[in-house]
């Protein structure tokens, strides 16, 4: 859902390389943003790839990175806790500032959350925080540990399986996270606090979110992830997440420049990388997608090229309607228009010119006008009338040119 990512490595806390990947926008960067996994988890966890995409796509550049002694980083993950995690984090925003640009938005799920509410209140560019599904008390990931606690405790050290996959954690793992007051860090931090938390999450309970609520001081939202579980495995709850975090984030970052540098802004279409034909779309500050429907083999999440073509000529015929209105102190109420589309031969257009219907199959698209006030015979005809004065009613049924060049180095072969 990005232009591309890219990827990167970074020393953490003890000098190992940590592996990390940076979503970048397809055009302007509004912001950084830092992103923490969740407990012996990755950067590649299906909801940190949908959250960094969705907010490359609001145009907030986004760092993801495996901590110390997991993932694709290097290190033994039994010698770090929850300390060394927030020496890394404060790496990577160190990375960040050295080589881009210092972090403005935090974003953590789980453990994760937990770290970025710590460190928050230590980094002076950061302008709000996220969290998903965060514990209020950081000793809750010892709840995971089971059994095995007890093991730790005694002999200093044991191997855990958790989720599937065996680490080896030692004392020191445990006294640490239980030496942290996370409610503390909250009421101290002064961000802009969002938390979102799933009402069934049987991992971190939706207690915790209440808690961290509670401890926050305002501004600080509260959103509910509904049916989603602790690690957002469903899609679309990982979806709606990062949309919801993206919207709250526009009133605390600022809007993207003017994509163009001449009066008449250009627009910006750009392949993403994601399914066959996804594209992402910048008209000036506006970001959005292009796409076919799954049945013409797209990912369906946005509209076609032809939906645009419609989108283009309703909006005009809406906006075209209402001048008119305002002007004649017409009170139409609100003004809707349906449009839609299609290929017909050009024999059976019966509201075409001879030039059109030379042409064999044409271009016909169906507009239909509502108003919310009644209208009498004569004013809808008026309307009719002045629907073919909007521009791209007149641009759709004029022959347009279209002037192509292909900017890029020469590869000097033919």
């Amino acid at each position: 859902m990005t232009a591309k990512t890219q990827k990167l490595a970074f020393k953490g806390h003890s000098g190992a390389d940590l592996a990390a990947r940076l979503d970048l926008p397809n055009g302007p960067v509004r912001a950084y943003a830092l992103f923490a996994h969740c407990f012996t988890c990755s950067k590649d966890l299906l909801a940190a790839r949908r959250i960094a995409a969705e907010l490359a796509r609001a145009g907030i550049a986004v760092l993801r990175f495996d901590f110390t002694g997991l993932g694709s980083s290097e290190g033994e993950f039994a010698s770090t806790n929850f300390s060394t995690n927030l020496e890394d984090l404060l790496s990577a925003a160190t990375f960040l500032e050295e080589h881009y640009e210092a972090p403005s938005v935090l974003v953590g799920h789980s453990l994760g959350g937990a770290a970025v509410l710590a460190i928050a209140g230590r980094l002076p560019s950061v302008k709000a925080v996220a969290t998903i599904g965060a514990p209020a008390d950081t000793a809750h990931v010892l709840k995971n540990l089971g059994a095995s606690l007890e093991s730790i405790q005694q002999e200093g050290e044991a191997d855990v399986s958790l989720g599937g996959r065996q680490f080896r954690v030692q004392r020191q793992f445990v006294e640490d996270v239980r030496s942290h007051s996370l409610l503390d860090a909250v009421a101290g931090m002064r961000k802009p606090l969002l938390v979102l938390h799933a009402p069934l999450d049987e991992i971190v309970g939706i207690d915790n979110a209440t808690q961290i609520f509670l401890a926050a001081k305002h501004p600080k939202s509260f959103i509910s992830l509904d049916q989603g579980d602790h690690l957002l495995t469903d899609p679309e709850d990982a979806s709606f997440a990062a949309s919801a975090m993206c919207g709250w984030l526009s009133r605390y970052l600022p809007g993207d420049e003017p994509q163009g540098t001449v009066p008449v802004e250009h627009v910006r279409v750009m392949e993403t990388g994601q399914g066959k034909f996804q594209n992402a779309v910048q008209a000036g500050r506006h970001r959005l997608f292009a796409d076919e429907p799954e049945s013409f083999g797209g990912l369906d999440t946005g509209p076609s090229p032809y939906d645009f073509l419609s989108i283009a000529l309703g909006a005009c015929t809406t906006m075209t309607l209402r001048l008119y209105a305002d002007r004649k102190k017409l009170d139409l109420g609100r003004i809707s228009v349906d449009v839609s589309h299609d290929k017909v031969h050009a024999r059976d257009c019966a509201d075409c010119s001879e030039a059109a219907k030379a042409q064999g199959r044409i271009d016909r698209f169906e507009r239909v006008i509502e108003v919310e006030k009644p209208a009498s015979s004569e004013l809808r005809e008026k309307l009719i009338e002045i629907a073919g004065k909007c521009p791209v009613h007149r641009t759709l049924e004029s022959v347009a040119h279209v002037h192509t060049a292909v900017r890029g180095e020469e590869s000097g072969a033919e």
